[in-house]
């Protein structure tokens, strides 16, 4: 499955940039917000960081034209991080 994702990728990555950069800054952008709606403190500071790091590492890979299966990789990682931040900040 994951080789017939990575073949479509590859021929439509071009498609694929602007696509991704909007997912990708926009889920880190939501988990940031809630990442901010919680009390102060200093793994408020860690999480944040980490969400930042995260998103601009891939965006970097973007802009340094790196390999199209180390950038799905880095996709997938971002969805995964910024989504775990999302759901482990949400209000209750």
């Amino acid at each position: 499955m994951y080789s017939k994702i990575l073949k479509d990728f590859k021929q439509m990555y071009m498609a694929y940039i602007p696509l991704m950069i909007i997912i990708s800054s926009c889920l880190g952008s939501v988990a940031a917000m809630y990442i901010l709606m919680q009390e102060r403190s200093s793994l408020q500071v860690i999480e944040l960081s980490v969400c930042v790091i995260v998103c601009m590492v891939f965006n970097a890979s973007i802009l340094a034209q790196m390999k199209p299966k180390f950038i799905l990789n880095l996709l997938i990682a971002s969805l995964f991080i910024n989504s775990l931040l999302t759901i482990i900040n949400l209000p209750y």
